[in-house]
């Protein structure tokens, strides 16, 4: 199980929400953002630590960022989509892929 030192770093530099266990990146997901709008495009966590919640933890803390930044959240990414159908709490903020409302095939 991660431990305390555990944390999610937006990584604007690198366009990524990171997950951090101690001094390792453990994980990362992949955004892009546009006019409001957080595109959430690819998500993984390093083998080392699958099995200790880190996706989870991972999902939260990005989509509670980008939602507290006042960003629309687009998950084009599956990990991310599925945390969101189960977590009522972002269905507010949410614009499915595909949804018409933007340019593009991701809803951005």
């Amino acid at each position: 199980m991660a431990d305390e030192a555990t944390r999610v770093v937006r990584n604007e530099e690198s366009s990524r929400y990171e997950v951090w266990v101690g001094d390792t990146v453990a994980g990362y997901s992949e955004y892009r953002e546009q006019g409001g709008r957080t595109v959430f495009k690819h998500t993984e966590v390093d083998d080392a630590y699958e099995g200790q919640g880190l996706g989870t933890t991972l999902a939260a803390g990005a989509l509670d960022d980008a939602m507290g930044r006042g960003q629309t959240l687009v998950p084009v990414c599956p990990f991310i989509a599925n945390y969101v159908r189960k977590h009522n709490q972002y269905t507010p903020y949410v614009r499915w892929p595909g949804d018409g409302a933007g340019s593009g095939d991701d809803g951005a």
